[in-house]
């Protein structure tokens, strides 16, 4: 049996130990069969949040969609929703539950935790205390309830994040341009926390990968050039981001748990070790391995045999 996770940017696949990522933006296209078809023939279990892309009219459009066409590659493939059920056919009850397998799957075996999982684009803060109220909770639900953050370690634009930040080590005050210059994976880069390999999303101009077209990218997000304005004062725009965004990753981890000091957190997805070492949580690849990268689509698989639905 294999997992699939299917997000609006990213397709995920555990199978066996392995991890397969596939970049598969929905709002551009959509080759989730071709990619599927090397599993004609095995039994799936998938969770989605790739409803909401853009290039869908609507949430139960882009549902319809991905079951379409999840099986014409697996025709038997099951999905799970947020009811914390698994369905055959498309329901909008299918739409965002990714987050929700997670918790399933680890809720009994970490019910005094709260798990934090960091992709590309987003953070998932889910209490772990009770699931039965995390059941039917949609996307609205948990961005009000500071569940769903919506930054991430590779996709956030920097502008998302920073209005100024301080040059000339802290003596200029600077407004930040509200472009696409640079993003999160950027930032991360430049701080060391990524490597080139982990920078697995295009670039917003198009250059590549190395150290110094980061910088210039982060040049840019103050109207100048990496020659115009240094190394030091790029890095400054990256630190000032990076501040930013553990501020309100660790806002929201506390208003999602109701706590006044961090609580325990296992930490998943491709942040997992920069929020494990940021927040002094447990990463949960040291319990997982390499699973943590494609976490809800493991789970999934791990629901569906806990389960015997498939």
């Amino acid at each position: 049996m294999i997992g699939i996770d299917i997000g609006g940017a990213n397709l995920k696949i555990v199978d066996g130990d392995d991890v397969i990522i596939h970049y598969c933006p929905l709002w551009q296209e959509s080759p989730i069969t071709k990619y599927l078809k090397p599993y004609a023939g095995r039994k799936a279990a998938v969770v989605m949040s790739g409803e909401l892309a853009d290039g869908f009219p609507s949430k139960e459009a882009g549902i319809a969609y991905i079951v379409s066409a999840v099986r014409a590659a697996i025709p038997d493939a099951r999905f799970y929703g947020t009811d914390g059920k698994f369905h055959a056919e498309p329901c909008m009850c299918l739409a965002a539950a990714n987050w929700l397998a997670s918790a399933d799957y680890l809720c009994n075996q970490f019910p005094d935790s709260v798990f934090v999982d960091m992709g590309s684009t987003t953070t998932d803060i889910i209490p772990l205390s009770s699931f039965d109220r995390l059941l039917s909770l949609r996307d609205l639900d948990r961005l009000q309830r500071g569940m769903l953050v919506y930054t991430g370690l590779l996709r956030a634009p920097v502008a998302s994040l920073i209005r100024e930040v301080y040059l000339d080590e802290g003596a200029t005050r600077t407004l930040v341009a509200n472009e696409l210059f640079a993003i999160s994976a950027d930032v991360h880069l430049v701080l060391g926390n990524i490597g080139k390999i982990e920078y697995a999303v295009p670039t917003p101009d198009g250059a590549g990968v190395m150290l110094t077209e980061s910088l210039q990218r982060l040049a840019r997000m103050v109207c100048s050039d990496l020659s115009e304005i240094g190394e030091d004062n790029a890095c400054a725009v990256a630190a000032a981001f990076w501040y930013e965004q553990r501020t309100v990753i660790e806002e929201e981890i506390l208003r999602a748990s109701g706590s006044e000091t961090m609580p325990d957190l296992i930490c998943a997805g491709i942040g997992s070790a920069l929020l494990a070492e940021t927040f002094r949580g447990r990463d949960l690849s040291d319990i997982c391995g390499t699973m943590t990268d494609a976490f809800p689509a493991f789970a999934v698989r791990e629901v569906a045999k806990r389960n015997g639905e498939i």
